[in-house]
């Protein structure tokens, strides 16, 4: 068993032992079992699963980081969100802000602009995909 907690700035989300967890890595999932070599990776907008019970779990994450040790994994990020919270509406009304807001901004615009605005696309892309996922 795993010892999984994940942590946004504004609270903690989850902390319990879990079965396995996969985590959206930079460069692919990331599959994390009990007794895994230790590693710290960064994290991008995406599906967060875990197995708990028997029950598969997930959550629409966004930018972050995981801490992972043979008994604990640790992911600190700024957004993470089950399906049961994700407004499809809202979360498509922010992702067609963030794309019109990418389209108009001119050639050399501020970076930090830019990347403000990749983050909001991408974590509204996120709770998309969880949220659609679980209605089919």
């Amino acid at each position: 068993m795993l010892h999984l907690e994940i942590v946004t700035p504004e609270k903690k989300i989850f902390s319990d032992t879990v079965e396995d967890v996969y985590l959206p890595g930079e460069e692919g999932e990331l599959g994390i079992l009990e007794l895994h070599a230790a590693l710290v990776s960064s994290l991008k907008a995406g599906e967060l699963r875990y197995l708990k019970d028997g029950t598969v779990n997930e959550l629409a994450i966004g930018n972050g980081f995981a801490e992972v040790t043979q008994k604990k994994v640790t992911v600190l990020t700024d957004m993470a969100v089950g399906e049961e919270e994700i407004d499809e509406a809202s979360a498509e009304e922010a992702m067609k802000r963030a794309e019109k807001a990418l389209a108009g901004l001119p050639v050399g615009h501020d970076p930090d602009v830019v990347a403000r605005l990749e983050v909001a696309l991408k974590q509204s892309i996120a709770q998309l995909n969880l949220k659609r996922k679980k209605q089919m």
